[in-house]
């Protein structure tokens, strides 16, 4: 296409009230894709071309993303420069003003670039929280952003115990679940990190109630559907059986957030 642009956008989201990342189906209105609404903000800039979001990492329901990706194309009328990127970034922003979603930086690439097939490492992040009885006991800043755990102490050194025997490249069908691309995917997946350490929040220091936050850290290049979540459940498990830790499950609120980093040529 003539006069067209590639562009490379990352972006962040927290995700309660989206169906996932990727674009609903029109028969599902009343909650749609992060995506829906990236696309209607590309839509009013008024391109020439079909507008559609190539996302490099999918996320479901509820989980929030610090850093994910995309690229996509922008054709302009005859005569119209291509948007600059600091230009797209600021237009993007305000007409997703009323979301939780916002673009935070963009790249102009080559017309060959793909985001997803490019990415060069994907990074999840799960939050807990100990100690909490009851999902009011978290502060209002940290209400969708962990899960809580009835008890106080977690045995990190057996989790360590366990994450160690999850690093490395193996076969990982024990831990995908099923879905429609399951016969056509390889399940050796190479993990590069598992890491458990103290985590942080910003009430922390000014929130007068004993609550410790720890972070589970996964990453890779890319991973099988739920590879992550049957992890950190195992790892649960793990600690459960041998350490005899009561994990509270009645707490509906965990997230884990996603970095995804693209490789941007030199000339990007």
């Amino acid at each position: 296409m003539q006069n067209c642009t590639r562009y490379l956008i990352f972006f962040q989201y927290l995700g309660t009230k989206y169906s996932g990342v990727v674009r609903s189906p029109p028969h599902q209105p009343q909650k749609k894709g992060v995506q829906n609404y990236i696309e209607d903000a590309v839509r009013r800039l008024k391109p020439t071309n079909p507008v559609s979001l190539s996302v490099s990492s999918r996320t479901d329901s509820g989980v929030h993303a610090l850093a994910n990706s995309a690229h996509l194309d922008l054709q302009r009328r005859t005569g119209k420069p291509a948007f600059t990127e600091d230009v797209l970034l600021s237009a993007l922003n305000f007409h997703l003003r009323p979301e939780d979603i916002r673009v935070t930086r963009v790249h102009r690439v080559p017309g060959n670039f793909h985001a997803r097939f490019l990415a060069r490492s994907r990074t999840y992040v799960y939050r807990l929280a100990l100690g909490v009885a009851h999902w009011s006991l978290l502060p209002l800043t940290d209400l969708s952003l962990c899960w809580g755990l009835h008890n106080p102490e977690l045995d990190v050194g057996a989790m360590r115990e366990a994450a160690a025997l999850l690093v490395g490249t193996q076969d990982f069908s024990s831990f995908r679940a099923v879905n429609s691309d399951m016969p056509f995917k390889s399940p050796v997946r190479t993990l590069d990190l598992a890491d458990i350490s103290p985590g942080n929040t910003f009430a922390q220091t000014h929130f007068q109630r004993d609550i410790q936050f720890w972070e589970l850290t996964f990453k890779g290049r890319s991973f099988l559907y739920k590879q992550v979540s049957v992890g950190l459940f195992i790892l649960y498990t793990y600690t459960y059986i041998y350490t005899g830790v009561y994990i509270y499950t009645g707490i509906y609120m965990y997230v884990y957030m996603i970095y995804v980093w693209c490789l941007l040529l030199p000339h990007c």
